[in-house]
Order: C-alpha cells, then structure tokens, then sequence
C-alpha cells in the first residue's frame, strides 16, 4: 500500500470511529436516525456531489443506478443492524465484531473470487488486525448477558454487510470507474428515499428524535460519508485486501472513545488488542 493510500486509510479511520461514537450515543433512536442521518449527509454533499458532477459528468444512467441502487440496499441494512446493534449491547462489543467479520470475509472472498494477491506480508497485516479486532472484542471470553449477546449477533450480522458491501463497491469505484464522491452522494440520497415512506408515518418522532440528538445527527451525517469517501478513494489506489483490513485502525480510537466518554471497562484488553492492530496496520502499509 503506497503513502497516499495509507494516510486515506487513517483518516477514514478516525472518521469512522468518531461517527459511530455518535451513533452509539443515540442509542435506540433506529430506523429514525438513520433516515435522518442519511437525508442529513444528502444536504451536506450537495455542493460536493455537485462539483464532482462538474468534474467528471454523469455516467450511464443504467450503469450508475444499478451500482448506487444495490449498494444502497446494501448500506441500509448496516445501518438498520448496527444501530439495533447499539441500542441492545455495548460499543466495544458491536463494533469490533462487525468490523472484524467484515475486512476477514472481503479478504477471503477478493483472494478467492477476485483473484487478488496481497503478498505474505499483507496477508500477515491482515491477519494480524482481524486478530487484534477480535481480542479488543472478546478477550474475556463470551459475554453472558442478554444483551450483550444480542449484541454479538447484530455485530457479526453487520459484519457480513460490511463484506459484502466492501466488494460490491470496489466493484463500483473501479471495474466501473464510477466518481467515489458521487457514488456516495447518491448512495445516501437512495437510501434517504428508501426510508421515506416510513418516515412519513412518523413525524412526530422524528421530529422528538431531531431535538434529542440533534448534535448526533448532524456528526453522523458529515463524518460517515467522509470516512467512506477516504475508504473509496483508497481503494483506487491499492487492492481491497489491503484497504478492507487496514481501515480496521479505527478499532483502537472507537475502544479508546468507548472507554474514556462512554465509561465501558476493560481498558487492559483494549490497548493490548489496539498494538496487535498497529503492528497489523504497519505491515500494511509496507506491503
């Protein structure tokens, strides 16, 4: 993975860790949320999404709605997972496991199916960061309660998602040479219109869900798609075995943040897990 790629992956790194903080805050908010945090990212890229339209025009329109069409089917049901995720287990569970299942899953899927070849040292970057996820997650062991077992379920569901769609965007931005900004833009836009008409049976709610988290909202809204613009761009430049794991970074903040501003224990365990995860990202950026 070349410099510039690496410093993308970082930076989407620390942009995913800060807006999923924000969602965990919002808790039990659900599908609510998430409309409002994708109509929210729709109106903030405008201008973006426009000057790339400038920039680089309209691809096919069969071309371009197909690819934004399943991706954003995709990205709405991770969304819906991870903030049902959130309301029912703690962040430092739900979020190691969903992206731990996801950057294990696109390696062997792209090594097996997309035929692509990392190298040794990759491929022990990889590994060395899905392993470090997963001790953050559960180095003490299977969590007994109701909800925290909830909560690994609707993390590894996510996790299949995050795979799933990690691949089919690649796909997107590369075999289709699709803008990443644009790609974005109209992913959020879609996914908007997908919630709409459950978003009009409550707009009470919605409007009590806006007062209470406001402030959360409108993190969620910048930060997501910036995190996954970087992610995006990244992937132009180095293959998705690299990519999908080394954005994994954002493991260590999100235990740092969870511990720190949301009070869950075990710090121990979390920085232990963190230097895997460093050591793993290190190896990626020499491969």
């Amino acid at each position: 993975m070349g410099i510039t790629a690496a410093v993308l992956v970082v930076l989407a790194a620390f942009a995913h860790a800060g807006w999923n903080f924000f969602a965990k805050r919002a808790g039990s908010s659900g599908a609510g949320f998430v409309w409002l945090t994708a109509t929210c990212s729709t109106v903030l890229y405008l201008p973006v999404a426009a000057g790339a339209v400038l920039t680089t025009g309209i691809p096919p329109v069969r071309t371009w709605a197909t690819a934004v069409l399943v991706s954003a089917a995709i990205h709405l049901g991770y969304f819906l997972l991870l903030q049902r995720g959130y309301a029912l287990g703690d962040m430092s569970v739900v979020y190691p496991l969903a992206r731990g299942t996801g950057p294990m899953l696109a390696v062997i899927v792209a090594v097996l199916v997309l035929g692509e070849r990392p190298g040794w040292i990759g491929i022990c970057g990889a590994l060395l960061v899905v392993i470090g996820v997963f001790a953050i997650g559960l180095s003490d062991g299977v969590p007994r309660g109701g909800a925290n077992l909830a909560g690994i379920g609707f993390g590894l569901l996510t996790g299949a998602l995050i795979a799933t769609y990690t691949l089919w965007d690649a796909h997107a931005v590369t075999g289709l040479a699709l803008s990443p900004l644009l790609f974005d833009w109209a992913n959020n836009l879609t996914r908007s219109a997908l919630l709409s008409p459950y978003a009009a049976t409550r707009r009470a709610a919605l409007a009590e869900t806006w007062r209470r988290h406001r402030r959360e909202i409108l993190a969620v809204g910048l930060l997501s798609p910036l995190s996954y613009v970087l992610v995006l761009f990244a992937m132009r430049l180095a293959p998705v075995t690299l990519v999908a794991p080394g954005r994994e970074l954002s493991i260590v903040i999100a235990g740092l943040l969870a511990w720190r501003l949301l009070g869950e224990p075990q710090p121990v365990r979390r920085l232990s897990g963190a230097a895997v995860v460093l050591c793993g990202v290190v190896l990626l950026g020499v491969a």
